[in-house]
């Protein structure tokens, strides 16, 4: 459904030591998706990604039936966009701000074979 909740980051200098403090505080385990970028096995639907610039809030991700159709609607409404990007297997994402600036992520599922 479009506009839930779907996905959420969580941004880390150093993700050996976040997982360690998620697990801690939440009893969260991760798993190794990519290099450094570890998702959440029994928690929210999410990961715990590497930081940098642009990224040291958590990033949350709204659901998108169809994410090049909700780009063009942050940009009607004033908001701004990345490009949508691919992610393999998994589905296309778009990091946006709305019109006061505030940061979220649309995520659109691949298709199911």
């Amino acid at each position: 459904m479009s506009g839930e909740i779907n996905w959420l980051e969580l941004p880390a200098a150093d993700t050996a030591r976040a997982r360690t403090f998620y697990g801690g505080l939440f009893g969260w385990s991760t798993s190794e998706f990519s290099e450094n970028y570890h998702v959440i096995d029994n928690g929210p639907a999410g990961a715990i990604a590497p930081g940098g610039d642009g990224f040291t809030h958590p990033r949350v991700y709204f659901a998108a039936d169809d994410v090049d159709a909700a780009v063009k609607r942050v940009h009607e409404l004033g908001g701004t966009s990345e490009e949508v990007q691919p992610v393999p297997g998994v589905g296309r994402i778009a990091h946006c701000h709305d019109d006061q600036g505030v940061p979220f992520s649309l995520f659109e599922p691949a298709p199911r074979s």
